[in-house]
């Protein structure tokens, strides 16, 4: 498969630069609507590995966002019979967003994550 930027609708469905732009948009989307982050993560599963090298670093940071997102939520979540939980769902909202805003400029300027495992920004 192609690193094709152009194309109809099934070039968002390809692996490439495209898939990586909606699996972060889908991510942004799954604060109004959480099923599509689950999508997202589908897509990112099925095409890592198939997009190229451009395409495969920002499929393992997205892939590590999910979980990690998940873990942090499920963190807040128990930590919200302290008080302080209501507080970290908020810094996980931020996070994950920093993180589909910085992945999303990454892939629209041809630039591979710097660092995909991380568990920060």
């Amino acid at each position: 498969m192609s690193m094709q930027s152009g194309g109809g609708a099934d070039s968002y469905i390809e692996p490439g630069v495209n898939n990586v732009k909606l699996v972060y948009i889908l991510y942004l989307v799954a604060f109004f609507i959480g099923l599509t982050g689950l999508v997202g993560l589908v897509f990112a599963y099925i095409n890592r590995g198939k997009g190229g090298a451009l395409a495969d670093n920002p499929y393992t940071f997205q892939i590590r966002t999910f979980w990690i997102g998940l873990l942090y939520t499920a963190v807040s979540t128990l930590l919200t019979f302290f008080g302080i939980g209501f507080l970290l769902f908020i810094v996980v909202a931020v996070w994950l967003i920093i993180r589909s805003v910085k992945g999303l400029q990454a892939i629209s300027r041809g630039d591979p994550i710097p660092d995909p495992d991380t568990w920060l920004f």
